[in-house]
């Protein structure tokens, strides 16, 4: 069964910056990224979907694995729409950030250097919170040989072959040293396994909505154990597409500033805190551009 639908991309849009984030990984399993398309695999609803984006026209397929129903359901639908245009960078437009740092002395500068730079984010909050639990505190090679792992113990096959990135429930289903036995820490597998049963029994609720806003949403994903703010920041930016996250604790951000402020060292994170205040309430666009000022020392950059 077959979804057809196409999404407007804009004028100037970077397309090989879209391509360069989903293809961070040269052995994935769930992603495939050729000169101008993205393949990705993901479970929607417990439903195995090969959503096909062709760039730069902006044309989408999505193969579902449904074979028993005669017409793909809307909601299914809304969600594969909703999943692309999140992996090709449409949530947040870069205007209005642009405009606002264009006289600024720190960022200005770098916003004139990467004219349309877009947020790329994860295909769902689920997914975007699972790879900022795998990404604490290790380095982004070892983060992305872990994430495939886990895509691999977690997720399910599509009958194309390519592999679908897992729901709560799937991981939830996993036991600890499912992922210990694979390089994980027991600390990150049992947060992942702890995040993904709280959210497959309903008990914790990750979807926005006007009576589940973000606020809240920070709120109780701090109260997981293992879950802390860098954590909940960078997913706001990569599972939500939320315009003023705050990333004073991570080390890209800081080495970026240290680069762009001139300093012998990184400021800490306090200070990075209040440097990062100034372009509230953009903050979400202001690391998106510090991330990219370290495009030639790609290990930092998450």
């Amino acid at each position: 069964m077959k979804h057809v639908f196409s999404l407007e991309l804009p004028a100037g849009y970077r397309v090989q910056d879209v391509l360069a984030f989903h293809s961070r990984d040269a052995e994935s399993v769930a992603e495939q990224v050729g000169p101008a398309a993205i393949r990705k695999g993901m479970l929607l609803g417990g439903v195995p979907v090969v959503l096909d984006a062709a760039l730069p026209s902006g044309a989408c397929t999505a193969e579902i694995d449904l074979p028993r129903a005669r017409n793909v359901p809307p909601d299914l639908a809304g969600r594969i729409e909703a999943a692309a245009r999140n992996i090709l960078g449409l949530r947040i437009d870069p205007a209005p950030f642009a405009a606002f740092a264009r006289g600024d002395a720190l960022l200005g500068p770098l916003v004139a250097r990467q004219p349309g730079l877009r947020i790329v984010q994860s295909a769902t909050v689920f997914e975007a919170l699972t790879w900022a639990i795998i990404g604490q505190q290790i380095n982004l090679p070892f983060a992305i040989a872990l994430r495939r792992t886990f895509i691999l113990q977690g997720g399910r096959q599509h009958k194309t072959g390519l592999w679908c990135y897992p729901e709560a429930a799937d991981v939830a289903r996993l036991q600890v040293e499912d992922l210990t036995s694979r390089k994980f820490s027991r600390a990150k597998a049992e947060t992942l396994i702890r995040f993904a049963q709280l959210v497959a029994d309903g008990a914790l609720d990750i979807e926005e909505r006007a009576d589940n806003p973000i606020p809240a949403i920070c709120k109780n994903l701090l109260a997981v154990k293992g879950i802390g703010p860098w954590t909940v920041n960078y997913a706001l930016l990569r599972g939500y597409g939320y315009a003023d996250c705050s990333l004073h604790g991570d080390v890209a951000i800081r080495a970026a500033l240290q680069r762009l402020l001139g300093e012998d060292s990184k400021p800490d994170m306090a200070r990075t805190e209040q440097i990062l205040q100034q372009w509230q309430p953009h903050r979400t666009m202001a690391a998106a551009h510090l991330w990219a000022s370290l495009a030639d020392r790609p290990n930092e950059s998450a």
